[in-house]
């Protein structure tokens, strides 16, 4: 069906009518959803998003990005077959979650560092949960497992990596941006060269720059608290007009034969809208089913984000030629490798994770840490990931380099 055929308009009309009318039947169930969808905005998800934002405008303004990109060269291109300002993007989407990897990517094409084949490689393994959430929410809040975030966290980063290198055969045939030149200076010295050179040509000066990083925070924040609530609702109309237990049915058709129980198709439809109700869902399973596949559906949860994250991402490229069918595939893809990925590593990693006591706040499903503490635990310990997984990729650009740049022959 095309996007413009009138079936579909006459379809989208009937659907918008309907929900206004159970929102006009329903007053204060929507209502309660929607301040619970503004209560996690302001409590969880604008603390701990905007100083992200807004350091990574003001990098970006300062030409830090241009800095990591000479020096990431030899890995992100090789690897992921994007040009090495995708070691930035990567950094900081691992560190601070969905959807600032959209942000960072779109930012990148607009200023022509990216093709458009390659922002879609980079904004569809690069968009993933931050640590914080998957440890502190999900394993402890949820789950109340300690060892249960370190396997999360391993199978949810390294299948988004291996998406990433599966994705560097993607349209591979397209142009892609101009490689760095061989010169004969350390790549240090030329590093420090394009960053120089970028924050010359963006001519702003640092207290202007500031104000516009903090205003493209504040609106981006905007529309990702309007796509919480926006979702917080439908998923409670839809739980009204049991349109979730219609599709939870259909799903465990598919999952019944598996010998999975129905409380894994509930969370799957819960998880296919919103994520963090979807892991939600499956910490709620019986405790009879194992836990091994109850870390297995909450990874696949993690990695696919939910439509109210992939909205946030549409919404974010709208302003670029990139496209979201292939990052909806990508999606997928890494739902599916974050289970094989679980299954995996779940016995190697619990063996050696026995008798480890984590220092991670307890995130209770229903409660939330103060702001102050969020606050803290962003700059503490979503900082010192940025920071690590920069240092590791900066580390292995140089071994790349050391072992694949070729010597002079004399004679």
């Amino acid at each position: 069906m095309s996007r413009h055929s009138p079936v579909l308009t006459l379809i989208l009309a009937v659907c918008a009518i309907g929900l206004v009318v159970t929102l006009v039947s329903h007053p204060e169930m929507s209502y309660r959803a929607a301040v619970s969808g503004l209560k996690i905005w302001w409590d969880v998800v604008f603390p701990a998003l905007l100083p992200f934002i807004v350091v990574s405008e003001i990098l970006m303004g300062l030409g830090v990005v241009h800095f990591v990109g000479v020096l990431l060269e030899p890995v992100m291109r090789p690897f992921f077959n994007v040009p090495g300002t995708g070691g930035f993007v990567l950094t900081m989407g691992f560190s601070s979650g969905y959807p600032v990897a959209a942000k960072l990517t779109t930012r990148l094409r607009e200023q022509g560092n990216l093709t458009r084949v390659e922002g879609e490689r980079l904004v569809s393994f690069t968009t993933t949960a931050d640590p914080l959430f998957v440890i502190g929410a999900v394993s402890v809040g949820f789950f109340h497992n300690e060892q249960l975030g370190v396997v999360l966290t391993a199978s949810h980063y390294l299948s988004a990596i291996i998406l990433g290198f599966c994705l560097r055969f993607f349209a591979g045939h397209t142009p892609i941006t101009r490689p760095l030149e061989k010169q004969q200076r350390s790549l240090a010295y030329r590093a420090l060269q394009a960053m120089h050179r970028a924050r010359l040509a963006d001519k702003r000066p640092f207290g202007q720059l500031m104000g516009d990083a903090v205003f493209s925070a504040l609106q981006m924040q905007l529309m990702i608290g309007g796509f919480l609530v926006v979702f917080s609702v439908l998923m409670e109309m839809f739980e009204v007009i049991n349109i979730t237990q219609f599709l939870s049915a259909i799903l465990m058709v598919v999952l019944g034969p598996l010998g999975l129980p129905e409380g894994f198709s509930q969370a799957l439809v819960t998880g296919l809208f919103e994520v963090t109700l979807g892991a939600q869902a499956v910490s709620e399973v019986p405790a009879n089913v194992s836990l091994m596949w109850k870390a297995a559906i909450a990874s696949s949860v993690l990695s696919w984000g939910g439509l109210s994250v992939h909205a946030q991402v549409a919404s974010i490229l709208s302003s670029t030629d990139i496209r979201v069918t292939p990052y909806l595939m990508a999606r997928c893809i890494h739902a599916v490798l974050a289970v094989v990925t679980t299954l995996v590593l779940w016995r190697p990693f619990m063996t050696l994770t026995a008798g480890w006591i984590s220092s991670v706040p307890v995130f209770l499903p229903n409660t939330f840490p103060s702001t102050a503490d969020v606050w803290r635990d962003v700059f503490f310990r979503s900082g010192a990931t940025a920071l690590t997984i920069l240092l590791i990729l900066i580390a292995l650009s140089a071994i790349i380099r050391k072992f694949t740049v070729k010597r002079p022959r004399y004679r």
